[in-house]
């Protein structure tokens, strides 16, 4: 169903809301990104992502500033959409413990006793923490109708619960009813498993979550459609011109890479795979070392700033292509991303999967536009759960 409510996009990063809401039927107006190389991105796409594109910060812009740049009067309808950035709510915002962690799993998986380290609870200074109070001061200074606010699933740890606390606060206090989901994108179509929050607000009434289309891996068959996976996302992709010098995997790790199967990762290469001469102790390696997909399942989600042995690999014995991190994201099959190798990753990797933002943004324009039935409001201990 389509729609011409205008959006705004803030933290625009290489379009994936943005395109998204044009995917939902939304009248993308304005994209706002502090990033010059991802704005370029954002210029090459202008097919499948519409509207104005401004390089700044949106610290730097107020309400009546966004209405003006999207070319909004103060009384058109508005909905603004935008996942500030995720990096302060990650396990790797908090300061890394000297070995501790990793001591313990390895005398773990060698049957030792050994004594769990203490939790780390101090976070590394970051002044991005605030930017989620930012986004919602936005969406009230310039008015709008509704919202979309999308961020990882970390942002729910107790020592991020308090930031989105505030969020919803602040939400209510601008009279929007709210409704809180936490979503996998493979559920929703997206050939990746990829796990995000959202809130989604409005002011005429909750939006509905958007009902899931796909099963998770290994879920018994309860009418929606089995997920799609990685060897349906790439289907064609492989050819030729599509190659990357990149993606020729060699170094210190090259021999066990390949002789690790689809599906698998250096665990295979353990005692506790039964490999008759083990290279690696299971659990003693990050969980995407030496990570392959498997044609026949999604994909694991897809990183911005992986190290030369952290996958998913292809199956096929590579690096992944641009081309095909696009796909497993659900960009559109021609969307093309500005920069170095290295630049592509780190946007291909930070963005959100279009296909499940048009459900979100959806919701939202439904109740916008008043086609969503009411439900209730969320209630702040449903966060803990």
């Amino acid at each position: 169903m389509s729609s011409r409510v205008p959006i705004i996009d803030l933290f625009a990063g290489a379009g994936g809301i943005g395109v998204g809401a044009v995917m939902a039927g939304g009248d993308l107006r304005l994209s706002v990104e502090m990033d010059g190389v991802c704005c370029k991105t954002l210029a090459l796409n202008k097919k499948v992502h519409p509207g104005e594109i401004v390089q700044a910060d949106v610290t730097s812009l107020d309400g009546g500033a966004l209405r003006k740049k999207a070319g909004l009067r103060k009384d058109d309808r508005l909905v603004i959409v935008g996942g500030p950035p995720c990096q302060p709510f990650s396990k790797a915002a908090y300061w890394l413990d000297p070995g501790d962690d990793s001591r313990y799993r390895r005398a773990r998986a060698r049957g030792q006793r050994a004594e769990k380290p203490a939790p780390i609870t101090m976070a590394r200074p970051d002044e991005r923490r605030t930017l989620v109070e930012v986004f919602m001061d936005r969406v009230a200074e310039a008015g709008a109708d509704g919202f979309v606010f999308e961020n990882v699933v970390s942002i729910t740890h107790p020592r991020n619960r308090h930031l989105l606390a505030k969020l919803l606060a602040r939400a209510t206090e601008y009279k929007f009813e709210t409704t809180f989901i936490k979503a996998n994108a493979v559920e929703y179509g997206v050939p990746q498993l990829r796990e995000r929050v959202f809130i989604l607000g409005a002011r005429a009434s909750s939006p509905v979550s958007p009902t899931k289309t796909h099963l998770l891996p290994d879920v018994a068959p309860n009418g929606l459609r089995a997920a799609v996976t990685a060897g349906d996302a790439l289907c064609g992709l492989d050819a030729t011109r599509f190659a990357e010098p990149e993606e020729v995997v060699r170094g210190t790790w090259e021999k066990e890479f390949r002789e690790v199967p689809p599906g698998w990762n250096y665990k295979f290469l353990s005692e506790w795979a039964g490999h008759p001469r083990p290279v690696f102790e299971a659990e003693t390696r990050f969980w995407n070392f030496l990570l392959k997909l498997s044609p026949d399942r999604p994909s694991w989600t897809i990183a911005a700033n992986p190290g030369p042995w952290i996958g998913p690999f292809h199956w096929d014995d590579r690096r992944l292509r641009i081309v095909e991190m696009a796909a497993l994201q659900a960009f559109p099959r021609g969307y093309v991303f500005a920069g170095s190798r290295r630049e592509k990753v780190r946007q291909v990797g930070n963005a959100a999967p279009p296909l499940l933002l048009k459900h979100m943004i959806r919701a939202v324009l439904d109740a916008v536009e008043g086609r969503a039935r009411p439900v209730r409001r969320l209630r702040r201990k449903e966060l803990r759960q």
